[in-house]
C-alpha cells in the first residue's frame, strides 16, 4: 500500500470519527460541555507549547490550560443557571496571578509572556466558552433551555464551506484569496463554499420551521448566520495559517492523525463561534 493511499485512509477514518464525536456530543448538554471543555484544554496546551518554542517566551502551560478549562465550565454553569456570577472570581484571580507573577520570574521579556498568556485565553478559551451562549438560552421563566441545533449548525456550515470551497476551488479557482498567507485558497472557492452554505442554511431553516413553527428562526436569519460563519470561519483559517507561517511550522500538532493538531481542526470555529453569538444576539436587540 502506497504512502498516499495509507495517509488517505488514516485521514478519512480520523475525519469520520471527528465528525461523529462533534455531532453526537450535541445530543446531550452534558456531553457537549465535557467534550468542549476537553477540546479547550487540549487546544490551549497545544498553543502554549508552540509559543514556548519562541525565543524569550515562556507561558505557564499548566495554569493557562487549567484557567481556560475552568473559564469554559464557568460560562457553561452560568448559562445553564447552575452557578452564580461569582464562579468567575477564581478565573479572574488566576489571570491576575499570571500577570503579577512576572514581577518575580525575572524573564528577559515579560511583555511577550503576558501577551501570549492572554492570547491563549482570548484566542481559544473565550471563543469556545461562547459556544455555551449558543447552546443555552434563558426563557421568560428564567430557566435555561438547551438548543443543540444552533451550535451544531455552526460546525455543519464550516464543514459544508470547506467541502464546497475545495470543490469549487479545484474546478474554477484562478484568483488567489490571500496568497501571502494561504496560497491554496481562491475567491472562486470561497464563493462556491458560501453558495453551498446558503443552500444548507435554507434547508435547515425550512426543516426547523416545519418542526417548530413560530418558535423557529426564519430562513433569512439562518442564511445570514451561514454567511457570518463563512466569512469569519475563513478569517479564522487565515489567522491560524498566519500564525503557523510566523512560527515556521506546517501543522500545529499531530494529535489527530492525518489532520494535524487541535488548532488545525478548530481554527475556523475560533472566529465563527463568537461571530455567530454576536450576530444572533444583535438580532434580538433590533
Amino acid at each position: 500500500m502506497s504512502g498516499k493511499i495509507q495517509n488517505l485512509i488514516v485521514r478519512t477514518i480520523t475525519g469520520v470519527l471527528f465528525v461523529a464525536a462533534i455531532v453526537t456530543c450535541f445530543l446531550k448538554p452534558t456531553a457537549m460541555i465535557l467534550l468542549f471543555a476537553l477540546v479547550t484544554g487540549l487546544t490551549i496546551w497545544e498553543f502554549t507549547g508552540l509559543v514556548n518554542e519562541i525565543e524569550n517566551v515562556h507561558t505557564n502551560r499548566f495554569i493557562c490550560t487549567a484557567a481556560g478549562v475552568y473559564f469554559f465550565l464557568a460560562v457553561a454553569g452560568f448559562c445553564t443557571g447552575f452557578t452564580p456570577a461569582t464562579a468567575f472570581i477564581p478565573y479572574l484571580l488566576t489571570v491576575s496571578y499570571l500577570i503579577i507573577s512576572e514581577l518575580f520570574l525575572k524573564a528577559p521579556n515579560p511583555i511577550h509572556n503576558w501577551a501570549y498568556t492572554m492570547l491563549s485565553q482570548m484566542y481559544i478559551a473565550l471563543p469556545f466558552a461562547t459556544l455555551n451562549m449558543l447552546a443555552f438560552q434563558s426563557g421568560n421563566d428564567g430557566l435555561a433551555s438547551y438548543n443543540q441545533l444552533l451550535p451544531l449548525s455552526v460546525f455543519i456550515f464550516l464543514w459544508v464551506n470547506d467541502t464546497g470551497a475545495y470543490c469549487a476551488g479545484s474546478l474554477f479557482g484562478k484568483h488567489k484569496l490571500f496568497p501571502r498567507v494561504s496560497p491554496a485558497k481562491s475567491w472562486e472557492g470561497s464563493i462556491g463554499g458560501a453558495v453551498f452554505v446558503l443552500i444548507a442554511a435554507a434547508i435547515i431553516g425550512h426543516i426547523e420551521s416545519a418542526n417548530m413553527g413560530d418558535g423557529a428562526l426564519s430562513i433569512v436569519v439562518w442564511m445570514g448566520l451561514g454567511l457570518v460563519v463563512v466569512v469569519f470561519g475563513t478569517l479564522g483559517d487565515l489567522v491560524e495559517s498566519l500564525m503557523k507561517r510566523t512560527l515556521g511550522i506546517k501543522d500545529s500538532g499531530n494529535i489527530l492523525p492525518g489532520h494535524g493538531g487541535m488548532l488545525d481542526r478548530f481554527d475556523s470555529s475560533l472566529m465563527a463561534i463568537p461571530a455567530s453569538v454576536v450576530y444572533l444576539y444583535t438580532l434580538t436587540l433590533l
